[in-house]
């Protein structure tokens, strides 16, 4: 075995050892061996990257050396070394682009907590992403629950504590029906690692032996990972969640935390239950519909806002919407779109919120629209992003977004049954998008005459202007040069089967 076929494996370790000397830091220094783990998984996925794309397949790497079924695995192809990657570029910018306001939004001597959390968090990512077994992915997705949930509610106020008691009610839900679903499976297969329970799924499927046992089994798996994911209409907890944490907490769980589970379930789809198996299930077309309805009741919801906060958590909700949209058509072309879709959201998001926060700040802290007024004159910087960050989100091109709205549009197209709902609602969707965006761009945007907030200058924020221009040109790489990503999407998900 080659060392490189070893850095999957590191980099979850690494994370959880992270995390535990964090614990032991003071504030400063657990930032930098935060900063330091990020930057250092980041560069052992892209090696793994290079690997896998120079070899041309993926590769099992097998825990301890402990062969199938009582071993572990981890697998390693295209799309999950890539996302790995992706994971870390994001919640590096995030954190950096909100450390600012952590020292105003968290009690003293709770900063190195936030990044002990973060580190459990990037570890149950890299997990998620990366296990060939069943049962590991459920615990860690526990982790990332607990993770999760402390991000929230480490800024311990009477918002953030009903939000973060509504998210653990309800992940744990989630989590609930996916381990039932998972006990299932396992009952009726024998096996916990993905390869071997496919094999034996397949048999099921052709002799029709337990369908219904099975058919329930699919359904508790695929519902699980939506409640968790905040699928309409279980996203309740999702706007508080967001909406009052602190701005690198609401950046990295919606950018980040729910396109793990997501991303799971894509793993399900393709390499525990079969895309074919799976589509006859008929479930596929639940989740269809349920993307639907969120991308039109996110972003009425969102309309309904007076806090810049709390409307980009709603649409949050839209753009679930859309990547479930993508996975309930049901062909290759609609999963290359979810997954692109989960790239471009996760950029757009986290700059949408970090940009809000800069213009909050200048207006004396307030999320009201009408406070808002002129907030992009007082600060240039986070003015210019969120307007980058809203014409994606509605589709503008050269943008991220605009690449996702056109890749679920051809999907669409490739499916006659679904084409006509699915460009329908985007096309709503696309209007509903821009009437919000749109209307707060002009809001800050508008002058007013009587200057009673202070400006920002560069000098008073460089690192966080950094963070906007990087967030900026990664948005724009994604609308300009898609095409590279969207054919390793492709390759990824050929190695998925």
């Amino acid at each position: 075995m080659e060392t490189v076929q070893n850095f999957p494996a590191i980099s979850i370790l690494l994370c959880l050892f992270a995390g535990i000397i964090s614990s032991g830091l003071k504030r400063k220094a657990a930032r930098w061996v935060n900063i330091l783990l990020v930057v250092a998984v980041a560069f052992l996925s892209i090696y793994t990257l290079g690997y896998v794309l120079a070899t041309g397949a993926s590769y099992v790497y097998v825990m301890g050396k402990f062969p199938a079924p009582w071993g572990n695995e981890i697998r390693v192809g295209a799309l999950e070394a890539f996302t790995a990657f992706f994971f870390c570029v994001i919640m590096l910018l995030s954190l950096e682009g909100g450390r600012k306001k952590l020292a105003d939004e968290l009690e003293e001597g709770k900063t190195y907590l936030y990044y002990v959390l973060s580190d459990l968090l990037l570890s149950s990512l890299l997990a998620l992403v990366y296990t060939n077994d069943l049962f590991t992915a459920y615990v860690f997705v526990e982790i990332n629950t607990i993770a999760a949930c402390g991000l929230i509610m480490i800024r311990q106020n009477g918002r953030t504590i009903k939000a973060s008691a509504r998210y653990m009610i309800m992940s744990l839900l989630g989590s609930g029906l996916l381990l039932l679903g998972i006990c299932m499976l396992y009952d009726l297969t024998g096996h916990l690692l993905m390869g071997n329970i496919r094999e034996q799924v397949g048999i099921l499927s052709v002799t029709g032996e337990y369908h219904i046992p099975l058919l329930v089994t699919i359904a508790l798996m695929s519902v699980g990972l939506a409640i968790k994911s905040a699928l309409f209409p279980f996203h309740g907890w999702l706007t508080d969640a967001y909406g009052y944490s602190t701005v690198s907490s609401a950046a990295i769980l919606s950018s980040l935390v729910s396109k793990g589970y997501i991303f799971l379930l894509i793993k399900i789809i393709y390499r525990v239950i079969g895309t074919e198996v799976f589509n006859e299930s008929k479930i596929i077309n639940i989740l269809f519909v349920f993307g639907l309805m969120g991308m039109i009741f996110g972003s009425l919801s969102a309309i309904r806002e007076n806090d810049v906060r709390r409307m980009i958590s709603f649409s949050s909700v839209a753009q679930i919407g859309y990547i479930y949209m993508g996975i309930g058509m049901g062909t290759k072309a609609g999963m290359e779109a979810s997954v692109f879709h989960i790239l471009s959201h996760a950029a757009t998001k986290s700059l949408l919120f970090i940009a809000a926060i800069g213009l909050t700040d200048v207006s004396g802290g307030s999320r009201k629209f009408i406070d808002l007024t002129g907030a992009a004159f007082r600060n240039k910087w986070a003015g210019v992003a969120f307007t980058v960050g809203s014409l994606s989100m509605v589709g503008v091109p050269m943008f991220s977004g605009f690449v996702s709205k056109l890749l679920f549009a051809q999907a669409a197209v490739q499916n006659e049954i679904k084409m006509l709902p699915a460009l329908i609602v985007l096309g709503i969707s696309t209007i509903l998008n821009a009437i919000y965006f749109m209307k707060t761009v002009i809001r800050i945007y508008t002058p007013v005459e009587d200057l009673k907030y202070e400006s920002i200058t560069f000098k008073n924020m460089r690192m966080y202007a950094v963070t906007l221009v990087l967030f900026i040109i990664l948005n724009v790489f994604l609308g300009v040069s898609s095409q590279p990503v969207v054919d390793l999407i492709g390759q990824g998900l050929a190695m998925f089967s």
